[in-house]
């Protein structure tokens, strides 16, 4: 289908993309060489924006280039068949995992689970309360682990926050065992260099390995400190779960100084994080491949032995990524997609200022064999839809849409919503569809928006930080094959073979 004559994939007036990135500019010169966290790692703030931004957002909902204050829009081969909102877990939506008929939703006050046996009427399986940033949340097996990468008093889900300068303060991974849905029990805790703001498992029969991503330390943090150059390993026996502990802690920027060899930011390279360890790694079991997106780098590196990772190889964009945030590989692992939360999620970047190249989707090719491998930049992808002055809205998390012979995503916006986007041709990428709300607010930039927005066993679940679970399905000549695809288990950054 063609999306070309809806009039919000037109250009948008200068006047909101003009304030728009004179926000933008602030936020990222204001802490030009650290990373930027993801929404929520600090208490929701709103920030006004000019009276002019203001009359421009209210002029182009009137004029129907933008929907309306939570308005629904969508392409026309995107139906919206379900709304959850938020319940007794009520903090930040982030992150989802699958299994079976239920779905796991994380969430910065802990997750909830639900059956998705209908996805037309998910229901309410559990909801567990348990705070830490960002809860990160992913299942294998009885297992659940959920990711805590806020300064704790302690390990437990009654714990409070507590300075990173404190010795005694937790941060790290958490273990439920979820063989009964309806009453997951809290088994174990593990401690990791950091915290753990992303995690990625590497299941194994015996065992389940988990690479740990984290970053930003500093000297004054006991349990933090610089170099962090690498990410944490933990095991966990599937039998005896309660034994789970880090095994390793493989350095993937080798290099002499206080920071390692990653990518020094600014001031060598202006806009750019500082690599101090990795925001997310998505890891392809049935080729023995991993790739990292390293706050200033993206890497490809082997996993044949899983404890000890080995870097194949590195790129690094510093003209128009700011931080390297997550990865997708396509099924025949011969492409990787990586995308840039410029402005950490908080930032209205999906605008005429930041222009295309920014906030996007960077896409590589993998060249080459064996250890010889090589990232090949070919193009990047950005919504065409452009977002209000008001909007948050940059490259988030998504997955594929398993189609034989095709490299389709789904991928999540923030407010800027939920993007379905074809790049078979890795130097030509098209949006196929979308799905998307309205802005929060015309006054304020209110952070919001979907978190993830995944594809499962013929449906896409999209968890919004604020307005709760979706559930939407597509009907596309170029998707509809993607129905004969069912799994019994899906952790995004754990990518299976649809195909085997």
């Amino acid at each position: 289908m063609t999306l070309s004559n809806d009039p919000r994939t037109r250009r948008r007036r200068l006047g909101v993309a003009t304030a728009a990135v004179g926000l933008l500019a602030a936020l990222l010169t204001a802490h030009p060489a650290v990373a930027t966290p993801d929404p929520g790692d600090a208490p929701a703030t709103r920030k006004d924006v000019s009276r002019s931004a203001e009359a421009d957002v209210r002029e182009a909902i009137a004029e129907g280039e933008i929907p309306g204050q939570d308005e629904i829009v969508h392409s026309a081969n995107v139906t919206h068949v379900a709304n959850i909102p938020k319940d007794l877990v009520k903090g930040t939506n982030s992150d989802l995992a699958f299994q079976g008929q239920y779905a796991f939703a994380g969430n910065y006050d802990g997750f909830r689970i639900f059956d998705i046996s209908d996805p037309t009427a998910p229901k309410t399986v559990a909801q567990v309360l348990c705070p830490g940033s960002q809860n990160d949340i992913s299942v294998s097996g009885n297992l659940l682990f959920l990711s805590t990468d806020s300064s704790r008093s302690d390990s437990s889900c009654n714990s409070t926050t507590q300075p990173a300068t404190e010795k005694s303060s937790w941060e790290g991974m958490k273990v439920f065992d979820i063989s009964d849905k309806a009453n997951p029990k809290y088994v174990a805790a593990v401690e990791t260099a950091c915290g753990s703001h992303t995690h990625t498992l590497v299941p194994e029969r015996r065992s389940v390995y988990i690479y740990v991503s984290s970053y930003s330390p500093n000297a004054t943090y006991p349990d933090c400190q610089p170099p962090h150059d690498g990410i944490s390993v933990i095991k966990v026996p599937r039998s005896a779960p309660e034994n789970a502990a880090v095994v390793g802690f493989p350095v993937l920027f080798p290099g002499e100084g206080p920071d390692g060899g990653g990518n020094p930011g600014g001031p060598t390279n202006p806009g750019v994080s500082k690599t101090t360890g990795c925001h997310d790694i998505t890891v392809l079991p049935s080729k023995d491949l991993a790739a990292g997106a390293c706050m200033g780098d993206g890497i490809l590196f082997s996993i044949e032995d899983p404890e000890h990772p080995k870097v194949i190889d590195r790129v690094q964009d510093n003209v128009n990524f700011a931080f390297w945030h997550s990865a997708t590989f396509n099924q025949k692992a011969d492409k990787v997609v990586f995308t840039d939360e410029l402005g950490g999620g908080v930032g209205a970047t999906c605008n005429e200022a930041t222009g295309a190249k920014r906030g996007a989707d960077g896409i590589y090719d993998i060249v080459g064999r064996g250890n010889h491998r090589k990232l090949v930049f070919r193009s990047y992808f950005k919504i065409p839809r452009m977002q209000a002055a008001t909007e948050n809205c940059v490259a988030h998390n998504g997955s594929l849409i398993p189609v034989k012979g095709k490299d389709i995503m789904v991928q999540a916006w923030y407010q800027g919503g939920v993007s379905l986007w074809d790049f078979t041709d890795s130097a030509n990428p098209r949006e196929i569809g979308y799905f998307e709300r309205g802005p929060l607010s015309t006054g304020q930039l209110t952070v919001g928006g979907t978190w993830s927005a995944y594809y499962y066993n013929g449906y896409i679940y999209s968890n919004d930080m604020s307005k709760g679970f979706d559930v939407l399905q597509v009907s596309d000549r170029l998707t509809d094959p993607a129905r004969r695809v069912h799994l019994p288990e899906l952790n995004v950054q754990t990518q299976p073979d649809y195909f085997d």
